[in-house]
């Protein structure tokens, strides 16, 4: 299991922390994650270019000039694609680049580029920030205490304003809350800035998850173990169930067939 020192503010020792081995000790698969960061790359284009095609140009409704006669090759239109200031043959218009990627591979591809990045030892964890305003040289200074040397990803917690709006002014820093984590923000920064409790897997995860873990989980099956599930079976047992049979049995039910026997009898003679 990957373990990084545990760093305050101030950028020293506080203790390890233990990295989640399904997300930053796997064996980064390097196919995935680069169909993932096209498809990501891909997405984000706008897809707005566009040109017009011979029918939307402005002009071009008369014949330049007669069918035959001229010497030259009939023309129908000047707005057609060989003319200058003609529409554009299967020229591009707007459509959506997005493409659709599975969610197993996003979630390879991001641990592969977690594992990648520590395994280098560019994963970085910090106990808490503890900024008590938002001040860019604050985050200046936590940054040159880490040793971030070249751009970094900044991950913080949801409600934690204060220290978004103080690396948000660093032209190398990009922020970002634990939902928005993605591969490409990854690998195309130099080192990844957790704090405790955005740890993907770690110990910030296992700690939220304590409170759950603590809870009787097995009462409501112990309960239902204990009850006497099999006194209906018993009691449908202990029910007279082939006394209608019996009842059925005992029935002349032959009777008929013996009468009809005689009266064949008695015709006979």
């Amino acid at each position: 299991m990957p373990t990084v020192p545990l760093r305050n503010r101030a950028g020293a020792e506080v203790g390890t922390v233990d990295l989640a081995e399904e997300v930053f000790g796997i064996e980064p698969n390097v196919p995935v994650m680069h169909q993932v960061v096209t498809a990501q790359l891909a997405g984000r284009r706008a897809g707005t270019q566009s040109t017009k095609t011979r029918a939307e140009v402005a002009g071009g409704g008369a014949k330049p000039f007669r069918q035959k006669g001229t010497g030259r090759a009939r023309q129908g239109s000047t707005r057609s694609p060989q003319h200058r200031g003609g529409g554009v043959a299967l020229g591009p218009k707007p459509r959506s680049y997005a493409q659709r990627t599975p969610k197993k591979m996003v979630r390879l591809a991001l641990r592969s580029a977690l594992s990648d990045r520590a395994a280098e030892g560019r994963v970085i964890v910090v106990e808490d920030w503890d900024f008590p305003a938002p001040k860019t040289k604050d985050a200046v200074a936590c940054l040159d205490a880490l040793g971030v040397d070249g751009s970094a990803l900044v991950v913080v917690p949801f409600d934690h304003e204060v220290a978004q709006l103080t690396f948000r002014n660093l032209p190398h820093v990009h922020v970002l809350t634990p939902n928005e984590l993605n591969t490409y923000d990854v690998l195309v920064h130099d080192v990844v800035v957790f704090s405790a409790d955005t740890l993907p897997g770690g110990d910030g995860a296992s700690a939220a998850a304590a409170p759950a873990a603590d809870e009787p989980a097995d009462e409501p099956v112990e309960a239902a173990a204990d009850e006497p599930a099999d006194e209906p079976v018993e009691a449908a047992a202990d029910e007279p169930a082939d006394e209608p049979v019996e009842a059925a049995a005992d029935e002349p039910a032959d009777e008929p067939v013996e009468a009809a026997a005689d009266e064949e009898g008695e015709a006979t003679s």
